[in-house]
Order: C-alpha cells, then sequence, then structure tokens
C-alpha cells in the first residue's frame, strides 16, 4: 500500500508539472484583461482566467492519480470522466469571452492538449474536431471574419503533439508490464523447478531410508552387525539427502547418470530388488543430467509402488528405460504416481523429449523417457 501511496503522489506531481507548464500560455489573456477599462471587467476576468488556470492544473492532478490506482499509466478514464472537468474548463472560457470576446479563444490550446493526454485516439481525435469547429471556424463565421489559420494549427498541433506523448507512455507502460510479468514469470518457473528437485531428492533418499529402516529392524537381533551398517548408511543417505536440498535450493546441484546409476544399486539393493545396470563405461555423456532425474524418479516408484523382484535399466545415447516385474500400472497407486512422474514429464518435454509409461507385456511396468536425435538435450 505505501508504495502505490509513492506512485499516487510521483504521478500526480507529474501530472502538476506538465499541466502547469502549459499554464504560460495564460500570460497573453492575462495581459489583455489587464488593459481592460473597467475595474469591475479587469478583475472578473483575471479571476476568471486564473480560475481557468487552477482548474486545468487540478484536472491533471486528480485524473492522473485516479488513473494510476485504478488503470493503466497513462490515465484512461471513461469519457464521462473526462467531459465533467473538460466542460468546466470550456465555461470557464466562456465566462472570459464575455469581456475579451475571440480573444480568448487561443484556450482552446488547453482543452486540445487536456483531451490528448487523457482520452485514447478514438475519442480525443472528434473531440479535438470539435473544439477547432467551436474555437475558431463558428466565431469566425458568425463575425464574418477570415479563419484564424494560426490559432487552428495551434489547437491541433496540441492535441496532436500530446496525444503522440500518451501513446509513447502508454507503450512504455506496456512494455514494463510485458518485462515485469516475464521476470514474475521466471521466478515462478525457478521455483517450480526447485520444488521439483526437492521432491525428487527427498522422494527418493526418504524412500531409501524407510526401506534400509524396515530391514535394520528385521536384521537387529538376527545380525546386529549387519544392522549397525544399515543404520550406518541411513545416517549418511540422510545428510546426503540434506545437502541435495541446500545445494539445490541454492541452484547448484548437478545430477549425473553414473551417480543415479550407483543410487539406484544402494536402493534397490536395500529392497531387496535384483537390478541389471549399465556399465559406467556404456553411459551417454550428452543426456547424462536429464537421464539422471529419470532414472531417480523411475528407481523411487520401483521401489515404493512395484513389489517388483528384477529391474532392469537399458540406456542408449537418445533414451533411458527402466522397467520392473512388479504389479504393473494397474496395481500402482495412481494418485502417488502421479506427482512424481508429471513432475519429470515436465522436465522432460521441457528439453524436447517425451515420456511414456506403460505395463509390460510379460507384466511390470515401464518407463521410457526417449529425445529424437536433432532434439536431444546437451
Amino acid at each position: 500500500m505505501d508504495e502505490e501511496d509513492e506512485g499516487v503522489r510521483r504521478r500526480r506531481r507529474l501530472g502538476a508539472l506538465f499541466s502547469a507548464a502549459w499554464l504560460i500560455y495564460l500570460i497573453d489573456p492575462l495581459h489583455k484583461a489587464w488593459t481592460l477599462e473597467s475595474p469591475v471587467a479587469r478583475a472578473y476576468t483575471i479571476v476568471v482566467i486564473l480560475a481557468f488556470g487552477v482548474v486545468y492544473v487540478a484536472s491533471y492532478w486528480i485524473l492522473v492519480a485516479w488513473g494510476s490506482v485504478r488503470r493503466p499509466w497513462p490515465p484512461n478514464p471513461h469519457l464521462w470522466t473526462v467531459l465533467f472537468p473538460l466542460g468546466l474548463q470550456a465555461a470557464l472560457m466562456a465566462a472570459a469571452t464575455v469581456t475579451l470576446h475571440t480573444e480568448v479563444l487561443g484556450m482552446g490550446v488547453f482543452l486540445a492538449s487536456f483531451i490528448g493526454f487523457t482520452l485514447p485516439p478514438r475519442w480525443a481525435i472528434p473531440l479535438i474536431l470539435g473544439l477547432l469547429l467551436a474555437t475558431t471556424v463558428l466565431p469566425q463565421v458568425a463575425t464574418g471574419e477570415r479563419p484564424n489559420y494560426s490559432l487552428m494549427q495551434a489547437i491541433a498541433l496540441a492535441g496532436f503533439a500530446v496525444g503522440v506523448l500518451r501513446v509513447i507512455l502508454t507503450r512504455n507502460h506496456q512494455l514494463y508490464l510485458a518485462r515485469k510479468q516475464l521476470a514474475d514469470l521466471a521466478v515462478a518457473e525457478e521455483r517450480l523447478r526447485v520444488g521439483r528437485d526437492v521432491h525428487d531428492i527427498l522422494g527418493h533418499s526418504l524412500t531409501v531410508i524407510t526401506v534400509k529402516t524396515e530391514l535394520a529392524q528385521r536384521l537387529i537381533d538376527l545380525d546386529p552387525e549387519r544392522a549397525r551398517t544399515e543404520l550406518a548408511d541411513i545416517e549418511k543417505l540422510a545428510r546426503e539427502a540434506l545437502a541435495g536440498v541446500r545445494t539445490t535450493v541454492g541452484g547448484l546441484r548437478e545430477v549425473s547418470l553414473a551417480g543415479e546409476i550407483a543410487n539406484a544399486r544402494t536402493a534397490l539393493s536395500a529392497a531387496e530388488i535384483e537390478a541389471v545396470l549399465p556399465d559406467s563405461d556404456e553411459l551417454p555423456v550428452r543426456n547424462s543430467v536429464v537421464f539422471g532425474w529419470v532414472l531417480r524418479e523411475a528407481v523411487t516408484n520401483v521401489v515404493r509402488h512395484s513389489g517388483a523382484k528384477h529391474c532392469w535399466v537399458r540406456v542408449t545415447p537418445a533414451s533411458i528405460e527402466v522397467s520392473d516385474d512388479g504389479v504393473g500400472l494397474r496395481g500402482r497407486d495412481t494418485a502417488r504416481l502421479g506427482s512424481g512422474l508429471s513432475g519429470l514429464r515436465e522436465r522432460i518435454e521441457s528439453t524436447g523429449g517425451t515420456l511414456t509409461f506403460t505395463t509390460r507385456p510379460e507384466g511390470g511396468f515401464r518407463v521410457l523417457a526417449s529425445f529424437p536425435a536433432s532434439k536431444e538435450p546437451k
């Protein structure tokens, strides 16, 4: 709210300064008012002209502030919202004609600038044309004088110049909003990436910790030495998971296929699932990071949900496949399965690949991530 209030004050100052710059054109009608012979007419005219200047500045002050809070910048009020202060200015201008007659028509420049700044072209152009008709053509036709081309040019130029300024301010504001939206999207995307990475890290690590804890509980009486070994592994995994979360949040974590194969071997062994994994010498370098994420999530699902006895991992330069001989897709808890794999699918698709998961014909579950040769991630 404080930032919005500061924006209101800043734009009010801008509106006041912008409108005050035009007040220099009131010097001529004030000078003419001062030369009037009648003191009453002189005082009356000076008061009307000064009131016109106050209303003109106040109109910018109010409409610019109103536009900064409720509408895009520059102000884009409704037509009737502009017609009221515009009508008040026109009424004061008409009041000055009582003593100054046609010499006051030059104040139409003020009205043209106000219209050009506060209204979009579809409304501003007809109003300025009407203003030209009312301040130049009709009075001159009525008096039989020649058209005042210099006044017509001044009014048209004032409306055009200020209208162009309005368009420039509008484009700049749109550009500012677009940049702000891109920045917000980048922040949201980074938060989504961090959340997805933390989910994958903790899901895998906590799954292995759970399996090893169950194993240690079974071995604590049968084989205390091995139970101590499993407990030490649990501590190590917990520390690694904590470090992984910290580095992921800091944007420093890098996943590799070779490292995830080592983690997969540990997790599958703890779950008493026989694993067939590729040798480190056979691993492709190009797809290491994205394949590492696929392997991490797929193995986590095998350990959690499959009930499998065997797990196979096959890797080519353009694909990675993780399959098991468990219950397959029908036996899975799809609600729990969907969160991890949906995030994994988003990760794969963002790098140009495709992710499929199906039930194997011979039973079990298969996850396949593949990339066309022309879209292989670096």
